[in-house]
């Protein structure tokens, strides 16, 4: 933070800061609301313990924060070509082929039934049903760092009364196309952010998406490698004998058990087993890829399983598709900061844009703050070559 850094420090962040700034200003067309759209970028990045609208107001030297209300509800600028610019920048300084798109949940808790989606729904954050938003997050994870570049905010069935979606400022195209799965939103960000011309090798997600067939149709038919977290129940088709993944994950030999460290984006160190087979070769793979079963087991509970589907080349070792696994950590990692560093869910706004502005301009501080700390790190090593892929379920 700010207050932490030395003299010579704090005039380096502000030159970054300025530089950053400059690639925005043209998205606030006048110069009383770029001052606006720096000053509040400039309060996420503050000191202070929340980043509320009074907080933000004061850090921007208001007497109350009419200002900022109206920055984020009424003013016109995009939220959506600042997070373009967001992750134009966070890529262009985060990138390396090696790097993961992870989606992932966050809940924002609230008190009320006006605020923009909320609902009584789970909310990742707080593992339980509470009456939250929940937003959907897509993050760049790569050896230098992770960095969130793109968000939705997920519509509950419940929102299908077009009063209550006019009230909450829901656009009329998105209220129409009613509560789109979680999995729709993570294949809408993920389409974007190939489009933008991303470098990523992988992307990954939890259970909720892995049990989605046609999320992973989706990556597959663009020849996206994944690795996606799946529930012991899942079953694979075209396997022998047992087809959940929790039978075929109880067949595999002691042989087949390896340990091995991961740490990813800056992660603390951790140590797992884990058990890798190449799965029977399906009528719809494409020609040079594969399908695999990635099983981690606990050191200290060998019951505690998790499974996970991959797709990719054959060419992968294993630490590289151990390591994308265990990529949602740092995406986890990621959010938190954003949270306590940033504010991401310190916002006072009930309307949707409201939320779409505040979460992306807290994105992009935190982005910020994950550049500012780059260090120059030596490229990864290059993929060694794996045995060829046979025909039966084969443990790796």
């Amino acid at each position: 933070m700010v207050d932490e850094l030395a003299p010579q420090e704090i005039t380096s962040w502000r030159s970054r800061l300025d530089e950053l700034f400059l690639t925005l200003a043209g998205l606030f067309g006048r110069i009383e609301l770029r001052r606006r759209a720096r000053a509040y970028l400039v309060g996420l990045l503050a000191p202070v313990e929340r980043k509320s609208g009074w907080q933000l107001a004061e850090a921007a030297g208001d007497p109350t924060p009419v200002r900022v209300q109206h920055f984020l509800n009424r003013a016109v600028w995009s939220a959506d070509q600042v997070r373009d610019a967001l992750r134009a920048y966070a890529a262009g300084r985060l990138a390396d082929p090696g790097g993961a798109l992870v989606v992932d949940e966050a809940g924002f808790a609230k008190r009320g039934p006006s605020s923009a989606a909320v609902q009584r729904q789970y909310s990742h954050t707080t593992g339980k049903v509470e009456n939250c938003q929940v937003g959907v997050f897509l993050a760049y994870v790569g050896p230098r760092g992770t960095a969130l570049i793109d968000r939705e905010l997920y519509l509950p069935s419940e929102w299908n009364d077009d009063a209550r979606c006019a009230a909450a400022g829901v656009p009329p195209a998105r209220a129409a196309e009613g509560a789109l799965a979680k999995p729709r939103l993570a294949e809408a960000m993920i389409g974007r952010a190939f489009d933008a011309g991303i470098e990523a090798g992988w992307v990954t997600a939890d259970a909720t998406y892995g049990r989605d067939g046609a999320f992973l149709a989706f990556l597959s038919s663009r020849r996206l490698p994944y690795v996606v977290e799946v529930p012991l129940s899942q079953t694979l088709q075209g396997s022998e004998e047992d087809r959940r993944v929790h039978d075929l994950a109880g067949r595999a030999p002691a042989a087949a058990w390896h340990r091995v460290e991961t740490r990813p984006g800056g992660c603390e160190a951790l140590e797992y087993d884990w058990a890798w087979a190449t799965l029977p070769v399906a009528a719809d793979l494409p020609a040079g890829f594969v399908r695999t079963l990635l099983v981690r087991r606990s050191t200290e509970r060998p019951a505690d399983l998790a499974y996970f589907l991959c797709f990719h080349v054959d060419a992968v070792r294993r630490e590289e598709i151990v390591r994308t696994a265990d990529s949602r950590r740092a995406m986890a990692a990621c959010l938190a900061a954003a949270r306590t560093e940033c504010g991401l869910d310190h916002y006072q706004v009930r309307r949707w844009e409201g939320w779409y502005r505040h979460v992306t301009l807290a994105m992009l501080a935190h982005a910020f703050l994950v550049v500012s700390a780059v260090r120059e790190t030596p490229a990864p090593a290059s993929p060694g070559e794996d045995a060829p892929v046979d025909h039966a379920l084969r443990w790796r």
